[in-house]
């Protein structure tokens, strides 16, 4: 993994960043989209989260992205702004490399290092045996279930929930 560079994303990076989330909504469950956006909304997308100085990530290596990640708020209300929601999607042809891993855990930093006090994974089905695994190595545990949520590919999705804390957590005052 020495090669593999994880980086702040850039707007060059966006075309690579639509066309990992776009083979992620036809053929997986990780989003509950139907249709992929195009490079235009994904760069409105990821703009908004740059400007609101969250972390968006792009795993790189030999200048190709092999992947991205990005932490965003968990929900708008306010007394929630201590807290983001990440997402995290891998290349097909780079899956099961530590690329997953590798993101998560500089996201986890990058959104510590921004004061964010708690991350919550919302993961698409709980199929995503993966995904679930890649959270937990990470230190989220599982909060819960909600069942048959999504209904996509002819059936009904559920929606894991996993969270851990960041830095002091809820052990200390913002």
């Amino acid at each position: 993994m020495a090669d593999l560079v994880i980086r702040p994303s850039d707007v060059a990076d966006v075309p690579a960043i639509a066309d990992i989330y776009a083979h992620a909504v036809r053929f997986g469950t990780a989003s509950f989209e139907i249709e992929p956006p195009d490079e235009a909304e994904l760069a409105r997308r990821r703009r908004t989260l740059v400007d609101a100085d969250y972390p968006y990530l792009v795993a790189a290596r030999d200048g190709a992205v092999l992947g991205y990640a990005y932490a965003g708020p968990y929900r708008p209300r306010l007394a929630y702004r201590f807290s983001v929601e990440n997402s995290i999607y891998v290349a097909p042809q780079a899956h099961r490399l530590g690329i997953g891993r590798a993101l998560l855990d500089r996201l986890i930093a990058e959104s510590q290092a921004r004061g964010y006090r708690q991350m919550v994974a919302v993961i698409g089905d709980s199929a995503q045996t993966a995904s679930i695994a890649l959270h937990r190595a990470a230190g989220f545990r599982l909060i819960g279930t909600i069942e048959a949520v999504g209904f996509k590919f002819g059936r009904w999705l559920d929606t894991v929930l996993m969270q851990r804390a960041l830095g002091p957590g809820d052990t200390t005052l913002p």
